[in-house]
């Protein structure tokens, strides 16, 4: 159910949780002609943003749309025209968020995006509210629910990435176009606002390392789970003494972890804070009626404060400008998984390599050998080591003749159970 549709079916609902209902004056669509199965009277309809921006009597704005222009251009006149606007929008909250909040400040006005992250999740509400006295440690949250039901139908299902991707375009989870989703781009937005909020320092989704799932295939779900793991699209944030640390990728998470047990197109988001200590929000992260759901909450609140006479304090942004470290300086896990010579003396010239790079190997196990290209696959897993020492470790194992492929290489967080 879209919004325009929820206010009009949910209007009396909504009205006795307000105290008063919304009048829906204007719904700007791209195309006319378009048929609609909303049961508005004339002259709602509207192509020209003039009638709903420059109209005086309209004292609030919904914005859901997509995309940062015009999307951004007509929130931010929105606002100068002192008008409060309710957001879903990402993009636009990711690369103009704090921009758009001190328009809104300088206006008097609020701007709300509990949409914009996690869909039916309320998460920007907790950051910005419940958790206000709390110095935020670290999230670590799987944000974009498309990438999650593909890994969940590679894990759980055996099936391969091409067909799950399929399936979730089929059930209406992925775009035509998953680029957005699979590569991390989506899901770098929706942490760029999380730690910006978060940290109280402008994090922009440019900064923020991003890695899709393009490289995982089945052979990797099944060594990940003898080794007692789960595969996840991990979004990170952590404040330490250097900087931010922000990144988006896949990872093996012990498989006994929350995180791990969030499944489908289902997202999650681990919070950890100073006094409330771990907190988890779970919910549906995909889909129009959990996006509706934020966006009527926000509205609710605006509505409630009207009727109160009262204006929310909204969002305020302090920037801290603490530094976002490079990717390569950070440290973590690593797994490898690569096709080498059956033959002795391989795993000694490979220990050789990764210990040159100060990177010290946990576990080998050799998985299935090919007699006729006497070749068999080796899963090594490392303690921890720089993300620089292990980009260099592909092309110094690539470089080794025992070496025929480096199949993947990915990153692993020992998350606390």
């Amino acid at each position: 159910m879209g919004v325009a549709q929820a206010l009009i079916r949910n209007k009396d609902w909504l009205a006795s949780r307000v105290g008063t209902s919304f009048d829906l004056r204007k719904v700007l669509v791209k195309d006319l002609s378009k048929s609609r199965q909303l049961p508005l009277t004339a002259g709602v309809l509207t192509d020209d943003p003039d009638e709903l921006l420059g109209d005086a009597d309209i004292g609030l704005v919904v914005e859901v749309m997509g995309g940062y222009e015009p999307a951004t251009g007509y929130i931010r006149r929105a606002l100068e025209s002192r008008k409060d606007v309710v957001t879903a929008n990402k993009e636009v909250i990711a690369k103009f968020g704090p921009e758009l909040l001190e328009v809104a400040q300088n206006s008097r006005r609020t701007l709300l995006f509990e949409g914009s992250v996690g869909a039916g999740i309320p998460i920007i509400g907790p950051l910005t509210k419940d958790l206000a006295a709390n110095q935020i440690h670290s999230i670590y949250a799987i944000i974009n629910g498309t990438t999650n039901f593909i890994l969940s139908s590679m894990e759980n299902h055996g099936m391969t990435r091409e067909r799950s991707l399929e399936l979730a375009q089929s059930l209406g989870y992925a775009e035509a176009d998953p680029t957005n989703d699979v590569d991390g781009i989506d899901a770098s937005y929706k942490l760029a606002i999380l730690a910006t909020l978060a940290f109280q320092s402008r994090v922009h989704p440019n900064q923020i390392f991003k890695e899709g799932i393009g490289r995982l295939d089945a052979r990797d779900f099944l060594h990940a789970k003898e080794l007692g793991y789960s595969i996840k699209s991990l979004a990170i944030a952590k404040k330490q003494a250097q900087g931010i640390e922000v990144r988006v990728h896949p990872a093996l998470i012990p498989e006994d972890h929350m995180l791990a047990k969030v499944s489908g197109a289902f997202n999650a988001v681990a919070v950890e804070g100073d006094l409330a200590g771990n907190t988890v929000f779970i919910g549906q992260g995909a889909g129009q009626n959990p996006t509706t759901s934020a966006v009527l909450g926000d509205l609710v609140e605006l509505g409630r404060n009207i009727v109160n006479e009262s204006r929310p304090v909204g969002i305020n942004l302090k920037d801290s400008n603490l530094p976002v470290r490079s990717m390569t300086e950070l440290e973590t896990m690593y797994y490898y998984r690569l096709t080498a010579s059956d033959r002795p003396g391989v795993l000694s010239q490979i220990s050789q390599v990764l210990g040159d790079l100060n990177i010290s190997i946990a576990s080998v196990i050799q998985k299935d050998s090919d007699p006729n290209n006497k070749t068999a696959e080796l899963v090594i897993t490392t303690h921890p080591a720089k993300e620089e020492a292990a980009r260099k470790s592909v092309a110094c194992l690539t470089a080794l003749d025992v070496v025929e492929e480096i199949n993947n290489l990915i990153r692993m967080e020992d998350l606390l159970a």
